[in-house]
Formats: structure tokens, sequence, C-alpha cells
């Protein structure tokens, strides 16, 4: 299991490995149709993840203290079209502070899969997953892979309908509590997303932490991984199966709760805590290739931010983050218009 990372100066023949839709598309226009603040309730709300089952949006976060204080619980509010949120259920565990939920519907669309991350002064951090047959009733958490790994993400190859995620690890040798000069980052496979195997061993340098995988419709997988260490920017990657050797490009921008989705016509919109046009982190969307992300579109946000969920729905993107930007740290829902 290899991976490589391109010099800058090897970045722009890297576009050889660009599919020729990407390379001759016309860059995306986000239009932002509306936006609202839909959840201010717990003292800190954070780290959001939006999708639909059942005819419903679903959309999850962490309440909780602060964003690194209290044991954070998991809150999930649904929607018909998006007009009205109404509060569903919340999951917590004694002890833990459960954190970054994500929501993804299962290959047979007959439950609703979530995944988060326990931290406990007394355990350390595992990952930890859940699954409900209505979206209101929840098996109880159970641990994933071991402590100090954080999968962060998980995602379905429609190819094969398995789960697929990258977890890092802050400790990879010493198994903490302090965490280490290097990260590692791996990726893990699964049936169904109880038991996990190691897929590949991504080497990427520079503290790699919140990774979200996904596969394109030409079979790619596409990785969007942001750096805590070294110059602190994010890298894209990409792999063709069975997803093991990675090819890797810089994309010169700090990243935070970085997340991307492929539209219908092709087009690829990134989001991530970006530097826009005003001053300070703000939510910003970007048009992303295999080798770069343009900013496009800055949502209303501020402060403690980003962190969003992406969903394509009745030809609107779909947006769910948290901001600051009108004081206490609250969730938001935006429609935009990709043209």
């Amino acid at each position: 299991m290899t991976s490589r990372i391109f010099p800058s100066l090897l970045l722009a023949a890297s576009t050889l490995l660009m599919p020729s839709r990407l390379l001759h598309a016309q860059a995306p226009v986000a239009e932002l149709v509306s936006v609202e603040k839909i959840w201010d309730k717990g003292a800190h709300n954070g780290f959001t993840d939006l999708t639909r089952f059942q005819n419903l949006f679903y959309c999850c976060f962490r309440e909780a203290e602060s964003a690194t204080k209290g044991e954070g619980t998991i809150r999930t509010l649904i929607s018909a079209s998006g007009k009205t949120w109404v509060e569903n259920t919340t999951l917590n565990d004694a002890g833990l502070d459960l954190r970054d939920p994500k929501l993804i519907v299962t290959p047979d669309e007959k439950r609703l899969y979530l995944l988060c991350e326990s931290v406990s002064p007394t355990e350390g951090r595992q990952p930890r997953y859940s699954t409900s047959m209505d979206g209101k009733v929840w098996t109880p958490r159970q641990k994933l892979l071991t402590k100090g790994d954080w999968l962060w993400r998980a995602t379905i190859n429609p190819a094969d309908k398995r789960f697929y995620g990258a977890s890092f690890n802050i400790h990879p040798n010493s198994g903490g509590p302090a965490p280490e000069a290097e990260w590692s980052l791996k990726t893990y496979a699964s049936s169904d997303g109880s038991v996990w195997q190691l897929s590949s061993i991504m080497k990427v340098p520079g503290q790699p932490g919140e990774t979200t995988l996904r596969f394109l419709k030409d079979g790619t997988a596409l990785a969007l991984v942001s750096r805590n260490g070294a110059d602190r920017k994010g890298v894209i990657g990409t792999a063709k199966a069975p997803y093991r050797d990675w090819t890797w490009a810089a994309t010169g921008l700090p990243l935070g709760g970085p997340n991307f989705i492929e539209l219908p016509d092709g087009k690829i919109i990134a989001a991530s805590r970006g530097f826009g046009a005003t001053p300070g982190p703000h939510m910003v969307l970007f048009a992303m290739t295999p080798t770069s992300l343009t900013p496009i579109l800055e949502l209303p946000s501020g402060g403690d931010c980003s962190y969003a969920g992406l969903y394509w729905h009745d030809d609107l993107l779909h947006v769910t983050y948290h901001s600051s930007h009108e004081g206490k740290t609250a969730i938001y829902y935006a429609r935009v218009k990709v043209k």
C-alpha cells in the first residue's frame, strides 16, 4: 500500500489524472437561495451532518457546554421540505462526550447509520455507531476499531455497497495520551458498518485529521483531508480500485470540517471553514476537482463555524452548518442553487 505527495511544481502535471469532463466543464456558480437559524437551544450547538431518509431530511449535531468541553449529546432534527424543522431524538451516554455525529442511509435503504466519536477522561477516544429503522429508536452505541482512532465520516461505495471511511490517530505509536509529532491516517472498509477492516495507509504528513472520503460516478475514490501540522493546509487524494494507492495534490488552503458532494451533472462542491472575501473564518463553498479547491460562495457565518452537512434534493444543494456570527454558536440551514 503506497501513496505519493505531489510537490507543488508537479501539481500542473497532475491534472493529467483528471477526468476530461472535469477539465472542460464550466466552473460552477453558486447562489444563496435562503438561509435560516434552525437551532440554538444548547449552550454550544455544532458539528452537523445532513441526509434524507424515508422522505424526511435528518440533521444531526452535538450539543454541549462548549466546542471542546462537556458530555456531548447528539440531537437530530427532521423536516419534510426544509421549511420547518422539528425536534426528533437526543442520544447520550453517561460519562461520554459524543462528538462529530454523521448520518448515512444503509445500502438497502432500510436503516439510518449514525457514526460518532466517544471521548472519555478514563477511556480515551474511540468511534461508535448506532442504527435506526425509523429515525426515532436507536440501538445502543457500539465501539468500532481501537482506542485512539477517529473514524470521522463513513460513506457507501455504490460499486460494491460497502462502507468506507478514513480514520486518523493522534498517537498511533504510543497509544496516548499525548499527541505525537506525526499522526496516522488510514482507510477502513466494512460490509455492514459493524466490523471494519484496514483498506489502505494514506501516508499523509503534517498531522492529517478530519477527512471526507467519497466515490465519484466513474469509480474514483476522492479524499479531502485537513492537516493540523506543517503548513496546516489541506490535501486532496485520489485512488482507483482497490483503493490502496493514493495520489495527492496540495490545496494551498487551511481546512476545517471538510465535506464535499458530487452533483448529478458531475460538478463537485466542497464545504469547509475557509477565509474568503471578508476578514476572519467563514463557512465557504468551493468548486472542487481532484487537484484543486476554488471558493465560490461564502455563507452567512463567522467565528466558530463550519462542519457542513451536504445533500442534493429538488435541484438545490441543501447545507447545514454551525456558526457564531450572531452570538451563540447555532445551527443554520441554507439552500443553494448551483449552475
